[in-house]
């Protein structure tokens, strides 16, 4: 299937660098088969490397109404953008199924994200689901979402009445004006705050509060982020701008590297190392010298902690992924769709994460260019983050 895309924009180095892809990646899988020996869900499985399966995040939907630059720039995501039909989502009850094998598996903590997973209509019902199922080991799994806030003050008590644990909020800055032009979509920040005070007040919470730092555009919001969640108990953590799918221009000098995040707040609110809270953990922990709080940095471009991912993305459309930075997902909804039992089921994703071998970060130094540029690699607007 082709994307009638305008042809690709080529911009010099100095500009962006940006190519634009003509051909939607969403439609590359690999297929998936049932090996004819059985793997048993034990709750042990572990990837070529000896990682376990612990951490599963679920995209519901490949729609957004934010278009920030970093994930889906409007030049690409507009009004003419072909986004998945209804009918090509994974239902409620085919995502708790694969959900459950999952778990059978191994995993302790489900993600929901999008796109904008708030979008997707009548979220609550599957959060119910999510929140009936167990862990291998018999207890209630860890069932956060991704937002970016834009619903959630409406939401916030529907969602932990469902079943919801807790919340994660992308927000890239404080300043208004700053915020709306990252958004593009001139969506102002005092409503993501209040969505923030709700979130709170519902309980869903330890809140944890993400932004992207991008050098050049937002770095100066570093400082006024952490003083304004300090103490509040949010935890705000800062990603570094990450070289996902191929829309979004990226380019080394853009990335501010966590050192220098840490540094800077450092220098202001003193700041002492904190061990990680769970193992695979993705953020350094820092904490504030007078108690108040704690931030976190995620460093996937300076510092890459693939020899500990225990993540798995499942795509809207029921594709398995291994990495945020794949290029192929692995067709589950075949499978799923195709009157597959659920040994059978359970041996294919056994089967799958057993060969897993994807280390990208751990490489991007060392790949040509264009692949570290993101060329042919799946959008983070399609799996989440």
């Amino acid at each position: 299937m082709k994307v009638a895309y305008r042809p690709a924009l080529h911009h010099n180095v100095a500009m962006s660098e940006r190519v634009i892809p003509l051909v939607d990646q969403r439609v590359s899988s690999l297929p998936v088969r049932v090996p004819a020996t059985p793997i048993a869900a034990t709750g042990l499985l572990g990837d070529a490397l000896g990682r376990p399966l612990r951490d599963l995040r679920i995209s519901v939907t490949d729609r957004c109404n934010f278009r920030c630059s970093y994930c889906m720039p409007k030049d690409v995501f507009d009004k003419d953008y072909p986004y998945l039909p209804h009918s090509a989502l994974l239902s409620f009850e085919e995502i708790s199924r694969v959900a459950r094998l999952f778990l059978a598996h191994g995993v302790r903590k489900i993600r929901l994200t999008g796109g904008e997973p708030l979008l997707r209509k009548n979220i609550e019902i599957l959060i119910e689901q999510l929140s009936a199922l167990r862990t291998a080991d018999g207890t209630p799994p860890d069932l956060t979402l991704t937002t970016n806030g834009s619903l959630l003050a409406r939401k916030a008590r529907a969602l932990k009445a469902a079943g919801l644990s807790r919340v994660t909020v992308s927000l890239d800055g404080l300043d208004d004006a700053v915020f709306r032009r990252m958004n593009d979509v001139d969506f102002p920040v005092a409503d993501v705050l209040r969505g923030i005070d709700a979130a709170m007040d519902a309980g869903l919470g330890p809140i944890k509060v993400n932004m992207v730092v991008k050098r050049g555009t937002n770095e100066h919001e570093i400082l006024p982020m952490a003083r304004h969640f300090r103490g509040s108990g949010v935890v705000l953590r800062f990603i570094e701008y990450m070289d996902v799918g191929a829309t979004n221009g990226w380019r080394m000098d853009e990335v501010l590297p966590s050192a220098d995040v840490v540094r800077l707040i450092h220098e202001t609110l003193p700041l002492v190392q904190l061990d990680p809270s769970a193992p695979g953990e993705t953020a350094e922990r820092w904490g504030y010298a007078d108690g108040s709080g704690e931030i976190g940095v995620i460093s996937s471009v300076t510092q890459a902690f693939c020899r500990d991912c225990n993540r798995a993305r499942l795509s809207t459309e029921g594709r398995l992924y291994l990495c945020l930075f794949a290029s192929q997902g692995h067709d589950l909804r075949e499978l799923l769709r195709g009157g597959a039992s659920d040994q059978e089921m359970a041996s294919a994703i056994g089967a799958i994460w057993q060969q897993r071998d994807d280390r990208y970060s751990e490489l991007r130094a060392s790949l040509p260019a264009d692949a570290s540029r993101g060329a042919r690699r799946v959008e983070m607007s399609y799996i989440g983050g």
